[in-house]
């Protein structure tokens, strides 16, 4: 073994061509940036979403509406749902911590009780916002309302 024998290992080397080696190279001359313009130049860069001059696709897709930034979204759950909680596990107070243990809501969830279905049971709910037929259906039933 000796110097002229080395070899980089396999896979450690890039094969990619080399511009502007010379003619010889078929690399040379103008480099294959084609003659004169921004592109042949050095320095040149090229702007994110540039498509030649072609109206690029940010501005060719139709855009629609308004996305308010501030909006507070809500994981709503009906009355029903609470009811059937009430049945099956006896529970008869409602608080954020009771409806995340029930896979109801995650921690960072802001929780709405909505009015559909049936409540029959004196239940205590506990919960950011309320709809109105929900209030109504929770006192109807003997229950209490605590926002939170």
């Amino acid at each position: 073994m000796d110097l002229s024998s080395l070899k980089p290992a396999k896979g450690s080397r890039k094969t990619r061509k080399r511009l502007g080696r010379g003619e010889g190279s078929g690399r040379g001359g103008t480099s294959t940036k084609g003659h004169k313009g921004a592109q042949s130049r050095s320095g040149y860069n090229r702007k994110a979403g540039f498509e030649g001059g072609q109206m690029p696709l940010a501005r060719r897709v139709p855009k629609f509406g308004f996305k308010n930034r501030n909006r507070v979204e809500y994981n709503g759950i009906n009355i029903d749902v609470l009811q059937k909680l009430f049945d099956n596990k006896g529970l008869s107070e409602f608080n954020h911590n009771v409806l995340i243990e029930n896979g109801l809501a995650k921690k960072k969830d802001r929780v709405k009780i909505l009015g559909k279905g049936k409540l029959t049971a004196k239940v205590e709910v506990s919960a950011h916002a309320f709809s109105v037929s929900a209030i109504k259906a929770i006192e109807e039933s003997g229950g209490k309302v605590n926002i939170i």
